[in-house]
């Protein structure tokens, strides 16, 4: 067996936006290093420009200030967002107290998404939305005085819980939330109890106090677990021990690794620090043969940006490998659960995406050969290109670029990570 490869991934997107958002509130300036340069930051930084805060470029390498006015400027033309449901949905709450109209829409991807989910509750909290209760972008939200609100989420979901808990902190009020099936992501929850804010629960229910301002801060962002990943997933199939560095290690983002764990694959995680309430560390993996599991709707919130990963190593595996209630996946970015599904038997492993069940029958002997479509999905992208990593593979991706969205150089620190240190 080859040489541990050791790899340092880019910086974490989800926190990326949320770091750009908060700064941008702040009132002051606030450093932020290690933040992630893929289309999708750029689109959080470019439309906070447009509301008055000076956001410094996003530079591979270089940290990046934000200087903040406490609160937004109406903007002078529309919000357009990109691909980036995460700066739609953080926006539509932050923008909720805000005592002017701003426009929001995105590319055609971004305008297929629900928005629905985040304008019903904010409505209810005082906000005005055109068209009313609008079920996709673009749509424009007119601000005003807020209420509290106490809401049951019909998904777990961090875009739609941040969007809340940031009209709450905006606006001035108290939020609770409550997500039904486990927890989702809770970046925003940490990052404003380490700014002085009251949060907690119990219950399932996310509880924001009213009160509080957010101040300047420096933050360094650790790596983005979900590109680790990918590059973990490429040492597994290709039988290499794998370590990411300096990689996030919230609890509410590293179900893969437990589901790889439970595969076979061997998996150590060490914390090595924090910050802004983040742990922080290094991941360890080494290969073993591969056994299908059953990843339960509990465990989707806190992997459902890697079950296009984890279902290529369900492709390999022996056995059935069935993902229950993911149909989450079908407005993603794309209907990931379809095209997981019908890209997997286009080259010859038995897959089904009906309903909301992801089911993937493996067979380690396939050398997966094919073209695939991603209809412009960068994970539907890096995953299958994980799958062409296999000795003798010949996986064509029609939209590599489309990578860039959330890992600008992937492909190259794939070949990288194939030819070892």
């Amino acid at each position: 067996m080859t040489g541990t490869v050791s790899i340092i991934v880019p910086g974490d997107k989800s926190i990326t936006h949320r770091a750009l958002i908060l700064a941008g509130l702040a009132r002051g300036t606030s450093r932020i290093r290690g933040a992630l340069t893929s289309l999708d930051a750029r689109s959080t930084a470019r439309v906070l420009r447009q509301l008055g805060v000076e956001v410094g470029p996003l530079r591979v390498g270089r940290p990046v200030e934000v200087r903040g006015l406490g609160r937004f400027r109406r903007p002078l033309a529309p919000l357009h967002c990109g691909n980036s449901g995460t700066t739609a949905r953080l926006l539509l709450g932050a923008l909720a107290s805000h005592r002017f109209r701003a426009t929001l829409t995105g590319d055609r991807s971004l305008r297929r998404r629900p928005m629905r989910r985040v304008t019903e509750p904010l409505s209810l909290m005082g906000a005005r939305f055109q068209p009313p209760l609008a079920e996709t972008l673009p749509l424009t939200v007119s601000g005003g005085r807020l209420m509290p609100l106490r809401w049951e989420l019909p998904v777990s979901s961090a875009q739609l819980k941040s969007a809340l808990l940031l009209a709450g902190v905006v606006g001035q009020v108290p939020v609770a939330v409550r997500e039904p099936t486990g927890a989702s992501r809770d970046h925003t929850e940490r990052m404003l109890a380490a700014l002085g804010f009251s949060i907690g629960g119990t219950n399932g229910w996310i509880e924001l106090a009213a009160g509080g301002s957010i101040r300047p801060f420096d933050l360094e962002i650790p790596g983005d677990p979900s590109s680790a990943a990918f590059l973990v997933g490429a040492g597994l199939l290709g039988g290499r021990p794998t370590t990411v560095a300096r990689v996030g290690l919230n609890p509410t983002r590293t179900g893969f690794l437990a589901v790889l764990a439970r595969m076979g694959a061997r998996v150590v995680t060490t914390i090595e620090g924090a910050e802004l309430g983040e742990p922080i560390g290094r991941i360890d993996a080494w290969p073993g043969a591969l056994e299908g599991v059953v990843v339960a709707a509990a465990e989707i919130p806190s992997l459902i940006d890697e079950i296009p990963l984890l279902a290529m190593v369900a492709a390999r595996a022996r056995g059935i490998t069935r993902f229950e209630q993911v149909g989450e996946l079908r407005v993603k970015e794309s209907d990931r659960l379809g095209l997981i599904a019908d890209n997997l038997e286009s080259l010859g492993y038995r897959a089904s995406g009906a309903g909301n069940t992801l089911v993937i029958e493996g067979d380690s002997e396939r050398v997966p050969r094919g073209r695939i479509r991603t209809d412009g999905d960068h994970r539907i992208a890096m995953a299958f290109a994980v799958l062409g990593t296999i000795p003798g593979a010949r996986i064509r991706i029609d939209d590599p670029a489309c990578v860039a969205v959330s890992f600008p150089g992937f492909f190259e620190v794939l070949r990288q990570l194939r030819r070892g240190p």
